[in-house]
C-alpha cells in the first residue's frame, strides 16, 4: 500500500462512513456454501477502513482483525464496531499487517486491494495465512450500462476526477492467486440516496475534488443529474458486488 493510499482518505472519513454502500449479506451465505467460512474461522480484513465489510464477519461470529493504516479511518472503524467483542483493531497495512505467522484462516479486502503493493502484499498474506487459507477480495462496482442514472454519474466522474490511482489491480488476479485459481461470484447491491446523501457519496471518493474553481460547477451538474433521475426525492445507485476468492499458496 503506497504512502498516498495510506493518507488520501483522511479528509473523506466522515463522508465515507456515512455514504459509502455496505456489502450484501449474501456474501456470508455464499462463502459458507463454498465451505470456506464457518463461525470458528479467524478473519483478517485488510484495509478495513470504516468497517463495513468487517461487520459482516463479526455478525457471523468470526473473530476478525481490522487492519487499517490510516489513523482517521481506523478510529471511525473502531467506533462503528465498538459493540463487538470479537473485533480487534490493528494499526497495520497489507504489506506489513503485524499479525503473527499462520494466524488467520481467511483474508478479506473490501474496496481496498487496488491500493496494495501487490508483490510484498502476496508475501505477507502467505505469511499470516494458515495452510490452505483463503483470500476474498470484494468490490462494489457501480452499474454504468443500461442505467441512465449510473451512466450520467459515471460521466460526471470522468469529467471531474483528478486521477485514477489504484486502477488496474484486477488484471493481476491470475498472478496473485497462482498456482491456484481465482474464482468469481457476483451479487446485486443498491443504495437509495437523497440529494445530500448523493453529494456525500460523490465526495467520499478520493479522486473527486473537495474545492477549486470547478467545484461549484461539479455540484450543479450533480444536482441536475439528481433532479432528472429522482423518484420521490430518491435515486437508486445500483451496484454489482464482485468477489474474487481462492486459496493462496506459497
Amino acid at each position: 500500500m503506497n504512502m498516498d493510499s495510506k493518507t488520501r482518505f483522511s479528509s473523506r472519513v466522515d463522508n465515507y462512513a456515512k455514504y459509502r454502500p455496505g456489502y450484501p449479506p449474501e456474501i456470508i451465505d455464499f462463502l459458507g456454501s463454498e465451505e470456506i467460512l464457518t463461525p470458528d474461522k479467524v478473519v483478517a480484513d485488510i484495509g478495513s477502513g470504516t468497517g463495513f465489510l468487517t461487520k459482516l464477519f463479526l455478525q457471523n461470529g468470526n473473530f476478525t482483525y481490522g487492519v487499517e493504516p490510516n489513523a482517521d479511518m481506523r478510529a471511525a472503524g473502531e467506533a462503528y464496531l465498538s459493540e463487538f467483542a470479537n473485533f480487534q483493531s490493528v494499526d497495520g497495512a497489507a504489506e506489513n499487517t503485524t499479525l503473527e505467522d499462520k494466524s488467520v484462516d481467511i483474508i478479506t479486502a473490501g474496496q481496498a486491494f487496488h491500493w496494495f503493493d501487490l508483490e510484498p502484499t502476496r508475501t505477507e498474506f502467505v505469511r499470516i495465512l494458515k495452510p490452505g487459507g483463503h483470500v476474498v477480495l470484494i468490490w462494489n462496482d457501480r452499474k454504468t450500462v443500461d442505467d441512465p442514472f449510473g451512466e450520467a454519474y459515471e460521466s460526471l466522474i470522468q469529467t471531474y476526477a483528478t486521477d485514477c490511482a489504484g486502477s488496474g489491480a484486477r488484471k493481476e488476479m491470475e498472478w496473485f492467486f497462482a498456482p491456484e485459481q481465482a474464482h468469481v461470484a457476483m451479487f446485486p447491491n443498491v443504495q437509495f440516496l437523497d440529494y445530500d446523501s448523493l453529494k456525500g457519496r460523490l465526495l467520499s471518493a478520493s479522486y473527486i475534488p473537495m474545492e477549486g474553481p470547478r467545484f461549484d460547477e461539479m455540484l450543479a451538474e450533480l444536482e441536475g443529474i439528481f433532479i432528472r433521475n429522482q423518484h420521490d426525492g430518491i435515486v437508486a445507485m445500483n451496484y454489482e458486488t464482485t468477489m474474487y476468492y481462492g486459496r493462496l499458496e506459497p
